[in-house]
């Protein structure tokens, strides 16, 4: 390749707000699919990930897009994501990435990707990275107005109550929130100049497990479960930000509920491959975390506590949780899925439109 920019370019990243900040900002929406920056150089085309890594094997059918809809030599960052019905397909995404190249090819016809373009990097033999982001996006807009599915230009607004009107409304097609931009950034590789605003939501958790931290002798992370209807604890996710003091606290505290040998505990099967074709269990191994220790250590399921979470991906959390407060005024067997606040549906055709 012969461009301005060659790989591996790190991407520039945004920090998290509360709110969606008034003032001179470029607002988008906050895609929640797999970060890309492509770089095509006439009839050549990479995309490598956020951390630097090559991810065109995945995607052969967005080589073969990009290559049609892009200009002949540039530099674009992005978001590859799957639409699923009406909403972004986190689960989907994942599956892309697997190691035998039939299967990447067979879930590239099954559930094509897109890509949803939102910063030009460097076109033809121009580094754009100097340019304020305002400049950046007007290129962007020319170099991509003939643009169709599966290749996208993010919308984009300087309306602070557009945007705060999209961080509700796309929610409901598995957006993440809005992303603000200051009109003058340059674009600066692995620096946390955006900011970001994400839904923050509460649910009351049963606690049934811990890891270990990677460090050895303190907590790592907390194990949450909500019961389903049929009265089954289903795994949804951790809680794992804390002190290093509070790792080691929580170790002691924790102790009373520490399942004796031979005790029943609702995620016993854990290590049996068919528990997890039924059931949310802790530790299904996956490509992704192929290698690392899953195990954990059983908690008889009677202690509740309050998490925060951005938002729900199926029946489990996004990311993760993050503790509030023990909730002792709480049944267990109360904590269920029907706390959850569901989003309003929104079509993800009429965001990409």
């Amino acid at each position: 390749m012969d461009l301005p920019l060659l790989p591996p370019v790190a991407p520039m990243l945004a920090k998290s707000v509360k709110d969606v900040p008034a003032g001179e900002y470029l607002y988008e929406p906050k895609w929640d699919g797999f970060r890309a920056i492509v770089f095509k150089d006439g009839d050549d085309v990479e995309i490598d990930s956020r951390n630097e890594k090559p991810m065109t094997r995945y995607f052969p059918e967005l080589v073969e897009a990009l290559r049609a809809q892009l200009p002949e030599r540039c530099v674009v960052d992005g978001e590859i994501v799957i639409v699923t019905g009406e909403r972004l397909d986190f689960e989907a995404l994942l599956q892309r990435i697997h190691p035998a190249d039939s299967r990447v090819r067979l879930l590239a016809e099954q559930t094509p990707a897109s890509f949803v373009a939102f910063d030009l990097l460097a076109l033809g033999d121009e580094d754009l990275t100097a340019l304020p982001m305002a400049q950046r996006r007007e290129r962007l807009e020319e170099a991509l107005a003939g643009a169709q599915a599966p290749v996208h230009l993010t919308r984009a607004t300087t309306d602070t109550a557009l945007a705060r009107e999209w961080l509700d409304l796309f929610e409901g097609a598995g957006l993440d929130g809005v992303v603000s931009k200051p009109l003058d950034l340059t674009y600066q590789p692995n620096k946390r100049l955006m900011l970001k605003t994400k839904h923050e939501r509460t649910a009351d958790c049963v606690l049934a497990g811990f890891r270990w931290h990677k460090s050895g002798g303190v907590v790592g992370s907390l194990l949450l479960g909500l019961y389903d209807d049929g009265g089954k604890l289903q795994h949804v996710g951790v809680a794992s930000s804390f002190t290093m003091k509070r790792r080691a606290e929580l170790v002691e505290e924790l102790e009373p509920l520490r399942v004796a040998e031979g005790e029943d505990h609702p995620w016993a099967d854990w290590e049996n491959a068919s528990a997890h074709e039924k059931n949310r269990l802790p530790g299904a191994q996956s490509r992704w975390s192929a290698g690392k220790d899953l195990s954990f250590v059983p908690l008889r399921p009677e202690r509740v506590l309050e998490v925060a979470y951005d938002h729900m991906e199926g029946t489990r959390f996004r990311h993760s949780g993050q503790f509030r407060r023990w909730r002792p005024d709480r049944d267990p067997e109360s904590c269920g899925y029907e706390q959850l606040e569901e989003p309003m549906k929104f079509d993800l055709a009429d965001v990409l439109r």
